[in-house]
C-alpha cells in the first residue's frame, strides 16, 4: 500500500489554501451512519454516507449520500453504465482515497488526482445548504456549503454527477 498524497492535517490546509470555509468537529471515531448522533445534532446541515465500490469490469466509485438515502445497488448499474457493483476491498480504498473503512468521504477525492474512481453525488446532498463530510479520518468531520464543496470538486478537475436515489426503486 502507498501512502496518501494528503494526510488528515494537509487535507485541511488545502481546503484553507483555496479560500474555503470550514469548520472542523474533533470527536470519537464513528464508524456507521447510525453512530454519532450527539455529534450530529452539533453540525448543522446534512450528513453523509459514502459507499466504496467496485463494478465487475474494475471501475472505482465513490457514491456520496445524505445519510438517510436508500442506495439500490442492484439497479443503480443500469442509471451510472457500470457493471455490477460490490464493496471494494480495504486495501483498494486505502490505495484510491488514501482512507480506511469508516473514514469514507468525498474529500477523499483529493488523493485520487488520476480520477480513477468515478464520483456519484446523491440529489439530496447536492440540495444540502451544508454538507458534513469526514476530512480523511473518522475522529473528525467537516462542515462546508455546498458553494464551497463544489469548488473543491471543480477544483480537482472533476465534474459533478448527481443521481436522484429517491426516483430509484
Amino acid at each position: 500500500m502507498t501512502d496518501p498524497l494528503y494526510t488528515p492535517e494537509k487535507l485541511l490546509e488545502a481546503l484553507n489554501d483555496l479560500g474555503l470555509k470550514t469548520s472542523t468537529l474533533t470527536h470519537e471515531a464513528v464508524f456507521r451512519v447510525g453512530e454519532g448522533d450527539d455529534i450530529k445534532s452539533q453540525l448543522p446541515g446534512a450528513h453523509t454516507k459514502n459507499l466504496f465500490l467496485k463494478d465487475d469490469k474494475g471501475q472505482l466509485w465513490l457514491i456520496s449520500a445524505e445519510q438517510s438515502t436508500q442506495i439500490p445497488l442492484k439497479t443503480l448499474p443500469k442509471v451510472i453504465g457500470s457493471g455490477r457493483l460490490s464493496f471494494g476491498s480495504e486495501e483498494r480504498l486505502y490505495n484510491a482515497l488514501g482512507v480506511r473503512p469508516g473514514s469514507v468521504t468525498a474529500l477523499g477525492l483529493i488523493n485520487d488526482p488520476e480520477r480513477k474512481v468515478r464520483f456519484i453525488l446523491d440529489k439530496a446532498l447536492a440540495d444540502a445548504e451544508i454538507v458534513n463530510f469526514h476530512p480523511l479520518t473518522n475522529t473528525a468531520t467537516t462542515s462546508l456549503s455546498q458553494a464551497d464543496f463544489r469548488a473543491f470538486i471543480a477544483s480537482l478537475g472533476r465534474e459533478l454527477v448527481i443521481v436522484d436515489f429517491s426516483t430509484l426503486t
